[in-house]
């Protein structure tokens, strides 16, 4: 699932006022290389039937299926100057690696 900062919030609220006849948000994923990813914001006018569709507070956002779990607990923030951001969250516990000494 993808969180959405209330700063976040009132700026696309404010973009679908500019545009209503795209109300969705979709959120995107595409890899640029190995080591780079690129997140777009795109306003649209359809839900894709392959397409996971939250409801935040009146705005609906969408995410490609495929994209889904790639983007779970990610945060889209908004902030001035600079605009949207995306906070990527803390690697769970079962990717860190611990370090201790044996001697």
């Amino acid at each position: 699932m993808l969180n959405v900062t209330s700063a976040a919030l009132l700026q696309l609220k404010a973009l679908m006022l500019e545009h209503p006849d795209d109300p969705i948000v979709r959120v995107s994923l595409a890899d640029l290389d190995d080591e780079r990813l690129a997140i777009r914001i795109t306003l649209e006018d359809a839900i894709r039937p392959d397409d996971q569709v939250q409801d935040i507070e009146g705005l609906t956002v969408v995410v490609a299926a495929a994209s889904a779990p790639r983007i779970d607990g990610v945060t889209l923030d908004y902030v001035e100057p600079g605009g949207f951001r995306f906070i990527h969250p803390e690697p769970r516990d079962e990717f860190k690696l611990d370090l201790f000494d044996l001697n």
